[in-house]
């Protein structure tokens, strides 16, 4: 059977998924050109494919001022409506302390650095192969280098406390 995904017609789910694969990837390069555009601090992109469902990639970024992140915030929110046709949902514009943007297979938080540094997401979603017993690990962390390549690294990470377990559970569902 013949599928249409967007403007395309497809013959097979293998090609389906191709495509749906490159709107991902096509939207995940937005999202981490968008940053280094707007001179974000510290972007890391973390894979969640396949680790969990709530989407595919979670980017986490930092702003020098509370009117930085959220002006970065609002030009990922308005490139996602004008290039893929989709609205994002943003929370958190209002203080702009933590500016949450869930644009369904990529979720970006962008925080002041001192609040950052609080809630450590990172650390709380970083997967280790060899993780100690009863700490989390949820995907392996990307930090872009200059020249366009990424390297593969895994962040050191301490037990989780119940209270930034809590709050990496709401960063993750926007309520």
């Amino acid at each position: 059977p013949r599928l249409k995904i967007g403007r395309f017609l497809t013959d097979t789910k293998t090609t389906r998924a191709a495509e749906i694969d490159a709107h991902i990837e096509a939207l995940h390069a937005m999202v981490m050109k968008s940053l280094d555009d707007d001179q974000a601090v510290e972007v890391v992109s973390i894979p969640l494919a396949g680790k969990t469902s709530i989407a595919d990639y979670m980017v986490i970024a930092s702003g020098k001022s509370g009117r930085q992140v959220a002006s970065m915030a609002m030009k990922i929110a308005e490139k996602c409506k004008t290039d893929f046709g989709r609205s994002a949902r943003v929370q958190g514009l209002p203080t702009a302390d933590w500016v949450l943007i869930d644009a369904g297979d990529v979720i970006v938080h962008i925080f002041k650095p001192d609040v950052r540094q609080f809630y450590n997401l990172e650390r709380m979603w970083a997967f280790d192969d060899e993780a100690a017993p009863g700490e989390p690990r949820m995907g392996h962390l990307r930090r872009p280098v200059l020249g366009g390549t990424e390297s593969s690294g895994v962040v050191a990470s301490c037990s989780t406390t119940m209270r930034e377990s809590r709050h990496a559970q709401a960063s993750a569902c926007l309520l």
